[in-house]
């Protein structure tokens, strides 16, 4: 996650009052499918390819940088082992972003990074798109030490791939989602949100076709909020927009997951403004009704520290259930979702 000057220390507290809303009724949400596929998300497969993806070998994935495009092909790799291809409206897996794109005041000099898209066509309604992103690229290595970003943010990376791997089953079996799933891994969001900016001033699909962005960032740990559980996910964003979006992820974790939806980053008044900080809100700046899944902070958040075996795979695997439940729900519903909000 984007990495701000605000401290975090004794300005923290613990807030989870949740917005009260009406649930979806459970009818709405073919349950038996979904716990199916559900459960092929799985802790032992998160963590084969975090270990990985944040090793040491990648060199902290600094945005460009050789490490950076060695993980993109391991993921690209991934995804051509599931069947699953890159959009036919491209031409290869990647889009190019521009060092000069990525170039702002006072930052260092970038270079020529991609974003990674991965695409599973709908069945019905084709040609509406449900993207779902986690940046791929952390901050490489300072003297010497490593940053492999195995949370910040191998965790969503990984995600995205048990999230593919478990509709293209549902697809093989012919439960495709009826609207189309396009897998984006976004570059430079360490260093200004670049990749998910450049992707929505530069959109594959038109963005009046956009139906939601659902974005994961750091979701593998507990923070210093929960020293006792790691059975909670801060869920932001997800009512600024689309009432409908917040009552479907509600509805998912209470049939699903059982997680406690902490929302105290969702807080207009949050002090972080973690809601402006990832990728998501590139999105949500544009009208896309948009939910970002996160852990909180934690003593290695941009450390060297932020390695594969710290990560609490138990927790990985079920907020990773609760994302794929949400993005059937809002793959698969009759209508679409519903803009209802100002996004403030």
């Amino acid at each position: 996650m984007k990495k701000t000057l605000v401290l975090l220390g004794l300005t923290l507290f613990l807030s989870c009052g949740q917005p009260k809303t009406q649930l979806l009724s459970s009818a709405e949400l073919p349950q038996k499918e979904v716990k199916n596929y559900l459960q092929t998300i799985t802790a032992d497969e998160l963590k084969t390819y975090l270990h990985i993806v944040a090793a040491d070998s990648m060199q902290g994935r600094d945005t460009g940088s050789k490490g950076q495009k060695k993980a993109g092909d391991y993921l690209i790799a991934q995804y051509q082992k599931m069947g699953i291809s890159h959009p036919k409206e491209a031409n290869s897996f990647y889009q190019k972003v521009p060092a000069e794109f990525m170039q702002i005041n006072f930052s260092p000099k970038m270079n020529d990074s991609e974003n990674i898209w991965a695409f599973i066509p709908g069945s019905e309604k084709p040609d509406e798109i449900v993207v779902i992103s986690a940046h791929y690229d952390h901050v490489g290595m300072k003297n010497g030490d490593i940053y492999n970003g195995a949370d910040d943010d191998g965790s969503g990376t990984v995600a995205l791939l048990e999230i593919a791997q478990a509709f293209m089953k549902a697809k093989k079996d012919g439960h495709g989602p009826k609207r189309s799933l396009l897998f984006l891994h976004v570059t430079g969001e360490e260093y200004g949100l670049h990749g998910s900016r450049y992707y929505v001033e530069n959109p594959l699909f038109p963005l009046k076709n956009t139906v939601a962005n659902i974005n994961i960032d750091m979701i593998g740990r507990r923070d210093r909020l929960h020293p006792n559980t790691n059975n909670y996910v801060y869920v932001i964003g997800s009512d600024r927009l689309s009432t409908d979006l917040h009552k479907i992820n509600e509805k998912a974790n209470s049939l699903y997951t059982q997680l406690d939806l902490d929302y105290k980053y969702n807080a207009k008044d949050d002090p972080e403004r973690i809601y402006f900080r990832s990728d998501h809100y590139n999105f949500a700046k544009k009208g896309i009704p948009a939910i970002f899944f996160f852990n909180g902070v934690h003593d290695d958040y941009h450390e060297p520290g932020d390695t594969p075996d710290k990560i609490e795979y138990d927790a990985l695997a079920k907020r990773t259930q609760l994302v794929f439940a949400t993005a059937w729900e809002v793959a698969d519903r009759p209508q679409r979702l519903v803009v209802d909000k100002d996004g403030k």
